[in-house]
């Protein structure tokens, strides 16, 4: 039970801090005022103007009496009445009086009137309308083959404090609501900003120096992700330069050895050999484009349509097919992204026939997909391969030039981007990569 109303209440809370403290603020005091206003209506809305709606009545229904008594000068009976009374009497003669009354059920008047009607009159006999006038009432109460038509001021039966009381409990509310808003968004903002810090540090940006604010706690959350961005930041730069220096050091050797090769008679070791060389190269390279996958590149506007068409043509295969929805924008890395492009499709034509590439927008989400024909891999490798140096088959022909970091590369690329990328089942009957990007 109380886990069903924990994933209730989960689901109707908003999502975001600031809306969640302005609750906290805002319900203490709407429900202070709703016990207030009930109180008063307890107090002094309903009593009081219940004690103001019976004299009307009795002084209605003494009129009336009074009416049927006099006998010569009625007319004296009614201007007495309505002067004293502050009344507008009308008899109004040979017309029925009208059985469906306005009563509005939400309004405190027009219930209080009612009932102190039935007390004093048959039902059927009088017929009220709060609504017709602005300040007074409609009033008519059944006489002979008539009845009598009274405009009754409306503060005859409403107190004009019960308004002043309103206004003093719902003004200082929404003030303080107000105040509240205005507080909460100046305190929300620090968090805000180390949120947009964070997530422009997860994309690979150089956010700068990042200057923490707001409370202390905030303050302190904050330094401790600048420090954590630095610790991040050092042992990136590290990594990039020892393995560049690796690489930039086997480079020479390699490159003396292809001298050495040159003046070799011996065409079949010369081939095997040079062979090697080239795989050790193609291996370094790719330890280089794996330090270098999140080199500082400035965002920028550009057509993810004609960049992809570019990468099809380049390969000049009449084995790959596109279906690519035209001038789609992106705001992005544009060498990284080709990169990454690069790399699946290669990946693709390595093991499959044909490939078919695919670009589709879904409001503001971009899809890219990428088919093939080949043999895929097994479901639960699907999260593996994203993983730096994994292989699948470490004795297939091509392992021994690959170090299993191109899909690697890709997915940080892409999630650098805010997106996400997966492996399915393609309808090819091979592997399908489906890229996510916002736009």
């Amino acid at each position: 039970m109380s886990y069903g109303l924990s994933s209730f209440f989960k689901k109707i809370l908003p999502k975001r801090l600031f809306y969640r403290a302005l609750l906290i603020v805002a319900i203490p005091v709407l429900v202070l005022q709703l016990v207030i206003t009930i109180v008063f209506f307890d107090s002094l809305w309903i009593k009081t103007n219940k004690g103001m709606t019976r004299t009307l009545v009795n002084e209605i229904s003494a009129f009336i009496e009074s009416y049927q008594n006099e006998v010569n000068d009625k007319d004296n009976i009614t201007n007495l009445f309505s002067l004293f009374l502050d009344l507008n009497i009308e008899l109004i003669k040979n017309e029925r009086l009208d059985n469906q009354d306005k009563e509005r059920w939400f309004s405190p008047i027009d219930r209080t009137l009612r009932r102190e009607l039935k007390s004093k009159f048959t039902l059927g006999s009088y017929w009220f309308d709060t609504t017709n006038y602005k300040e007074l009432i409609d009033l008519r109460i059944k006489y002979n083959d008539g009845y009598f038509k009274f405009l009754v001021p409306k503060d005859r039966v409403s107190s004009s404090s019960a308004r002043i009381f309103a206004l003093w409990i719902t003004v200082p509310a929404f003030i303080v609501i107000i105040i509240s808003l205005i507080f909460l968004k100046n305190q929300t903002r620090p968090i805000t900003n180390l949120a947009r810090a964070a997530e422009r540090f997860g994309k690979g940006e150089n956010i700068g120096e990042f200057k923490p604010s707001g409370a202390s706690e905030i303050r302190q959350a904050g330094h401790e992700f600048d420090k954590m961005r630095k610790r991040i930041e050092r042992h990136l730069n590290q990594r990039t330069e020892m393995l560049s220096g690796i690489s930039h050091d086997l480079r020479t050797p390699l490159t003396r050895m292809k001298l050495q090769l040159a003046f070799i008679n011996d065409k079949n070791s010369v081939k095997k050999l040079t062979e090697d060389i080239n795989e050790m190269e193609k291996m370094l390279n790719e330890y280089l484009q794996f330090t270098s996958s999140s080199y500082v590149e400035k965002d920028e506007m550009f057509n993810l349509t004609e960049l992809i068409e570019r990468i099809i043509n380049k390969y000049n295969n009449q084995n790959i097919s596109k279906n690519l929805v035209a001038r789609v924008y992106i705001n992005g890395r544009k060498n990284l992204i080709n990169r990454c492009l690069n790399n699946l499709i290669d990946n693709a034509l390595k093991y499959a026939n044909k490939v078919n590439i695919s670009l589709t927008k879904k409001n503001t989400n971009l899809f890219v997909i990428i088919d093939d024909d080949g043999p895929g891999i097994s479901k639960n490798e699907y999260e593996n391969v994203f993983k730096p140096f994994y292989k699948i088959d470490k004795g297939r022909a091509d392992s021994k030039s690959s170090v299993g970091l191109g899909l690697s590369i890709a997915s940080d690329i892409i999630k650098s981007h805010g997106g996400n990328i997966k492996l399915e089942k393609s309808k090819m009957n091979g592997l399908r990569v489906k890229i996510f990007l916002p736009v």
